[in-house]
């Protein structure tokens, strides 16, 4: 079990929330996706509903340690404002003196965000004497950046040393969903891997295999586990350092019995340009390459996904930023859409090809961490997570 923002009372206490406000901007500064700011908003109005003093902490970009314009979190108050429906204080800095001043000045309800973490380096390195600064601005610490849980930072991690620290709304959310995949899930569960990599999802595919009961692969990992078995593939992306790899995953599965089910046909081109056409893989012609699952594929995938009670997917079928190499991933997402069971979207490209697709609000959950949701479903500990069941 683990402790969450419901189990502990905020009225006039300084809530220090750590939340993932990374978005994108253009060259305006102005946010072009609000999708993160609007995630963590349900746990940001309760502590300020129920009388909490809020401090927002986040970072944003890759400032490595130094003040970068470009990287203040001023271009996120206007909008942050906006969300919350109230004036939102600006802290010029997280630590010292600046940060001190106008939490101080805060009154019960009242909102204050702090200038981004990563213009210090002790974020980053989890300095214990910067986590120490942070904490000394609140009595309580809220996590909700579930993005950054997979770091052991000084404001997801090292702060908790000196406050209590409690799951946020989406956080207790993102632990719930990714839990009922790898702890208990209901009955069949059938994990579909796609992306272009096999060594990307090495790790997970192990710790799966121990769980699912059905695993389907598509995307450019499959033609690794083609080839490994001895299919021709054409020129289809393949990491021929990992056919041995491959082999003894396919082995491991065989072996616990569980059913893996692969790419039978593809959508061929032999320039990314143009539709070559669709083929088994016994027809791809030596010089085009798959980039794109067929319908029998589809088909087949879809027949599994149907008799599941919990489904993870993490991975596009294709090439989907280009539509005519799009169908694959489309298909999936609009499949799942339609299903009568768990479904997690785990991170990453699967987050942007639901979306996409306009089949993110049809499934039960999409993750909002790329790396933290692969090494949870990994089955390691995150560090992010860990201070929560202290």
């Amino acid at each position: 079990m683990f402790r969450t923002i419901k189990d502990v009372n905020v009225s006039g206490k300084k809530v220090l929330v750590r939340v993932d406000f990374n978005v994108p901007l253009d060259e305006n500064l102005k946010i072009t996706d609000d999708t993160r700011m609007r995630m963590a908003v349900p746990t940001l109005k309760h502590i300020i509903d129920n009388g909490g003093k809020l401090i927002i902490m986040s970072h944003l970009g890759r400032p490595k340690g130094e003040v970068v314009a470009k990287y203040s979190l001023k271009s996120v108050v206007g909008h942050l404002s906006e969300l919350l429906g109230k004036p939102v204080a600006f802290a010029n800095d997280c630590i010292g003196e600046e940060a001190t001043k106008v939490v101080n000045s805060l009154k019960d309800g009242d909102v204050a965000l702090l200038e981004n973490l990563r213009f210090h380096k002790e974020e980053e390195k989890n300095n214990p004497d910067f986590a120490k600064a942070l904490a000394s601005l609140g009595d309580i610490f809220v996590s909700d950046a579930f993005g950054t849980a997979h770091r052991a930072h000084a404001s997801t991690a090292g702060i908790a040393d000196t406050l209590p620290a409690y799951a946020g709304f989406l956080m207790e959310k993102e632990i719930t969903y990714l839990s009922k995949v790898t702890e208990n899930p209901e009955r069949p569960l059938v994990a579909i891997m796609g992306g272009a990599k096999v060594s990307d999802k090495i790790l997970v595919i192990e710790n799966l295999l121990e769980k699912v009961d059905t695993l389907l692969i598509g995307g450019g990992m499959a033609y690794t586990f083609l080839k490994s078995q001895g299919v021709k593939i054409g020129k289809s992306l393949c990491e021929d350092d990992k056919l041995d790899l491959a082999k003894s995953l396919l082995e491991k599965a065989k072996k616990l019995g569980k059913k893996m089910l692969f790419t039978q046909d593809v959508i061929a081109t032999k320039d990314f340009s143009t539709v070559l056409g669709t083929y088994t893989m016994a027809e791809l012609p030596d010089d085009a390459e798959g980039v794109d699952i067929g319908p029998e594929t589809i088909k087949a995938f879809e027949a599994e996904l149907k008799k599941a009670k919990t489904v993870l997917w993490n991975g596009p079928m294709g090439v989907f930023e280009k539509p005519a190499f799009a169908n694959g991933t489309r298909k999936i997402a609009e499949i799942l859409g339609t299903l009568n069971a768990t479904t997690v979207i785990g991170g990453g490209d699967s987050v942007a090809a639901i979306e996409q697709m306009g089949c993110a609000d049809k499934v039960s959950h999409v993750s909002t961490g790329g790396g933290a949701c692969l090494e949870f479903l990994e089955g390691k500990t995150l560090p992010g997570i860990a201070v929560f069941s202290k």
